[in-house]
């Protein structure tokens, strides 16, 4: 049986704002925090490649950006194009890695948003690990706050027990393989509801394995975060 490979697949699409908004693209003490979340996936050993997909009109820019602050990473880190949803952008990635190295069952992506620029080594290591043991994992915290279910946005349907209940964060591990195919299987409107990569084997009836996150594993999506991930950047 072949050896799995391991790739680290970075999530940095936009959503049809300029490259200088994107929130990815934006400093984060003296870098972009693209480059702080590529540092963390950077230092492990064990991925043969750092994928990184972003929208074709910012591959140069983000190129340069590699060259500038990965100059001795020896083709290492890849930048292919991103695609219209998240899924399509990890469809993108699977293609890219099905034209370098046939799409075999031993290739094993860990996906992961390029805006959580806190992932710990513990994070990915444990995705990795899981990933080559269970096969699908998804980083989640438990929920600190009592989640609420409204079916119209109006009133309480329902409110589920909270020590079971978790929040999802990013990476979320899988076989390339496997995605593709549930994921090409999918009807139209059943890929309208996913809003991540782990519900497409949830809706297929796959096992998703969890893995524990941490809470200064933040996710950068509106100014205030950014100005929480400056405060938990180390002086």
């Amino acid at each position: 049986m072949a050896e799995t490979m391991v790739f680290g697949v970075i999530l940095a699409g936009g959503d049809g704002q300029s490259m200088e908004q994107a929130k990815q693209y934006q400093m984060l003490g003296n870098k972009p925090v693209l480059v702080h979340t590529i540092e963390k996936f950077y230092i492990h050993k064990r991925l043969e490649k750092i994928l990184v997909l972003c929208p074709k009109k910012w591959l140069d820019s983000t190129q340069n950006m590699m060259e500038q602050y990965f100059p001795k990473s020896n083709g290492r880190i890849v930048l292919t194009e991103s695609g219209t949803t998240r899924n399509e952008t990890i469809l993108n990635a699977v293609r890219f890695m099905e034209k370098q190295y046939g799409l075999t069952q031993d290739i094993l992506f860990v996906t992961h948003d390029s805006v959580r620029p806190f992932v710990s080594y513990r994070i990915i290591e444990e995705n990795i690990e899981y990933g080559l043991k269970y096969g699908v994992v998804d980083t989640v915290i438990p929920s600190s706050d009592t989640i609420v279910y409204s079916e119209d946005a109006a009133k309480i349907t329902s409110v589920p027990k909270r020590s079971i209940m978790y929040q999802g964060q990013t990476p979320q591990t899988f076989p390339a393989f496997m995605f593709k195919k549930l994921y090409q299987d999918m009807k139209e409107e059943e890929k309208a509801v996913l809003t991540d990569a782990c519900k497409v084997f949830v809706l297929n009836g796959e096992k998703v394995h969890l893995a524990e996150g941490e809470n200064a594993n933040i996710k950068i999506t509106y100014p205030y975060d950014l100005k929480v991930a400056e405060s938990l950047m180390i002086p």
